[in-house]
């Protein structure tokens, strides 16, 4: 997340894109962390070691689909 913004609502980049979420679902998190985001809403908190694994592999599938065109 890269800011907290009032009545449970965060602003979270997505890959450069910068989207408006809710937290009520997860009151505990915190500018920097990484939330699991479904349909507007974070859905969890998840490890930054597991996020950062997470993104790489999101990353490889996309280089590989740009190769495969």
């Amino acid at each position: 997340m890269v800011e907290l913004r009032e009545n449970d609502l965060a602003l979270v980049d997505l890959g450069g894109i910068r989207k408006e979420i809710s937290l009520a679902l997860v009151s505990a998190a915190n500018v920097g962390d990484y939330v699991i985001v479904h349909v507007g809403y974070a859905l969890g908190l998840i490890d930054p070691e597991e996020a950062q694994r997470t993104l790489e592999m999101f990353g490889e599938l996309s280089r590989a689909q740009a190769e495969s065109l």
